[in-house]
């Protein structure tokens, strides 16, 4: 079996818990600062409008493109280069759709061949969502996020006590928050796929604590005297784990990166939530949910 910690190694990583604790207060405070200052950037899944894939035959800008659709209105949309630049292929994102403005197709359409001729492009998908849908869909789509959170709580309160349960929650809250104020920082766009990326998210987050966890039941158990340092048992636990915990994270991180750079715009988001919740995941098991149950206990150190 592959190992990448040696046998017996011993880390005192509840030495350094008040250091990662801090730093884990301080990107807190960012993300939330980010988020109530400049809130999120909606996918058309949330905010609706229409999002245009465009091929043109000959190399071309963003600029070109927006200039070629002033005449509509259309000339500060979001324009996004996609696939290999030999490729000259584009994403127009825009607010507007069907509803909102008649005959919005054709009118791109008419724009595109007046600039480019009309053997110069073609258009190869037009998705669309209007206002109600998706403010429906958003609405669903953060409370599943709610409902999963509950139930992990039932989960593990029935699981392990009280200290263990509120360990995980606020772990996992962690690593979720990181997250979404990395997407609030960078203006990534939030959607259905980063949705369903959190949710896989907490599952992969919380598989790592209780790990930790059972690690750590398992050794207080084997403990003779009552008086024994619950510091040194976290520690000593999180080291017979941490073999397993690298090589996991490891594997799902490789296929993350491919899918990134691979997977193309469909699954971005999805990829960039599990690149960031992997590293947030393995760091909030060692340096988040153990120094809690810590600081609940009554054998803190």
């Amino acid at each position: 079996m592959l190992e990448f910690i040696k046998p017996g190694t011993f880390i005192d990583f509840m030495k350094y818990k008040w250091y990662f604790i801090t730093f884990s207060i301080v990107t807190s405070l960012i993300g939330i600062g980010s988020i109530a200052i400049q809130g999120f950037s909606y996918g058309i899944d949330f905010s609706g409008g229409s999002v245009i894939k465009v091929q043109f035959a000959k190399t071309t800008s963003a600029d070109d493109i927006r200039k070629a659709l002033e005449p509509i209105g259309m000339n500060n949309e979001r324009i996004q280069s996609i696939g290999a630049p030999s490729d000259n292929e584009f994403l127009v994102r825009t607010a507007k759709t069907e509803e909102t403005m008649k005959g919005l197709s054709g009118k791109l359409t008419a724009e595109l061949e007046k600039a480019f001729g009309k053997n110069g492009f073609e258009i190869r998908s037009v998705d669309m969502v209007g206002g109600a849908v998706s403010q429906d869909i958003k609405t669903k789509g953060f409370l599943s996020l709610v409902w999963a959170s509950l139930g992990i709580l039932i989960y593990l309160w029935w699981r392990f006590d009280i200290k263990f349960s509120i360990g995980a929650i606020v772990a996992t809250l962690h690593d979720v928050l990181i997250v979404l104020g990395v997407f609030s920082l960078l203006k990534i766009d939030v959607d259905l796929t980063v949705v369903a990326a959190l949710l896989t998210l907490i599952g992969y987050s919380l598989n790592d604590t209780v790990v930790v966890f059972d690690r750590i039941r398992e050794n207080i158990k084997k403990q003779e005297s009552p008086n024994y340092d619950l510091a040194h048992i976290m520690s000593l636990s999180i080291s017979q784990t941490l073999s397993r915990t690298i090589l996991t994270a490891l594997t799902v991180f490789l296929v993350i990166v491919a899918l990134f750079f691979l997977g193309g715009e469909v699954i971005h988001g999805f990829a960039m939530v599990m690149l960031v919740g992997v590293i947030i995941g393995c760091y909030s098991s060692i340096f988040i949910a153990s120094p809690i149950v810590l600081f609940l206990s009554n054998k803190t150190k």
